[in-house]
């Protein structure tokens, strides 16, 4: 079994007419992998997409699952991966990162106060806050091979990844399918699914696999029910270890430098206090998530 790469959260072997997925316990922001191992985390990752891919078979959506080897490793489909200016008919990774948004969060906030989004075009009358529930699903695209993730328009999108606008739009359809029972599945549970991201492959005759990990505090963001219809947005995923990077000026350190092309500052280790408070959260958010016990 060999190696083929090691991203940010998972290594990825090759054997030969199947993947597998071994969910590591690292952890990263913006780009970054933090310095520190987040005990069970690679575990809970695992555990909760297994759980959504079953919930999503059952939508009748095809997904790259093959089996679940142990709580921190998967077998799945192999795709081929496009290299640039090099395309293939079925059969292939789609180079994009699908996001869908249902609340103001995250980099759509942050480019909403910039000015690089005009909130008139979301339909909102006034500057929303942070939180505010969007008119309607925001649904857009970015690179997925790229060293820094960019969004993309629809042309560039296209002409990247080699889909058809129908395509595209079809992709679109069954993600708002898939969220519609994430959203219902996990309110019930006391949470609210502000957005998240999918990755998809075009299988034979370019039929539509959803691929990869999905609806995991890595990939979704998560709010506590309660607490937010009491006005007050808690954040139960991976946006808490940002936003402790953010009060600690890294994040604004990060993006002059990158702006200005200059070396990036190393990311800072999290204190053990922070290591044990995001574990405790990787646990209890797959059973809040699932419904299912430890």
């Amino acid at each position: 079994m060999e190696l083929l790469r090691k991203g940010k959260v998972k290594d990825v072997y090759d054997e030969g007419n199947a993947l597998v997925f071994k969910f590591s316990d690292r952890i990263s922001v913006f780009d970054k992998i933090i310095p520190n191992s987040i005990p069970h985390k690679g575990e809970s990752l695992c555990r909760t997409s297994y759980y959504w891919y079953n919930v999503v078979s059952s939508l009748n959506i095809e997904t790259d699952l093959i089996e679940l080897v142990s709580d921190s490793e998967m077998r799945v489909k192999k795709y081929r991966q496009m290299d640039k200016g090099y395309g293939f008919l079925s059969n292939y990774m789609v180079p994009l990162e699908f996001i869908t948004r249902y609340y103001m969060a995250g980099s759509l906030y942050d480019r909403i106060k910039s000015g690089e989004i005009d909130y008139h075009t979301l339909g909102f009358k006034n500057a929303p806050e942070y939180g505010d529930p969007l008119p309607d699903p925001f649904f857009e695209v970015s690179t997925k091979f790229e060293k820094f993730d960019r969004y993309l328009e629809t042309k560039e999108a296209l002409e990247i990844s080699g889909l058809d606008l129908g395509e595209l739009y079809n992709i679109r359809e069954i993600i708002f399918k898939i969220d519609r029972r994430i959203n219902k599945s996990v309110e019930s549970r006391g949470l609210i699914h502000a957005d998240g991201k999918k990755e998809f492959a075009l299988g034979m005759e370019r039929k539509p696999v959803i691929i990869d990990t999905f609806g995991t505090l890595d990939e979704d963001r998560f709010w506590d029910k309660e607490d937010y219809e009491n006005g007050q947005v808690n954040e139960l995923s991976k946006e808490m270890v940002r936003q402790y990077y953010r009060a600690a000026g890294y994040h604004e350190k990060l993006m002059y430098a990158r702006d200005k092309k200059e070396a990036e500052p190393d990311i800072t280790p999290l204190p053990e206090n922070m290591v044990k408070t995001v574990s405790d959260l990787y646990i209890q958010m797959y059973e809040k998530i699932t419904g299912l016990k430890w």
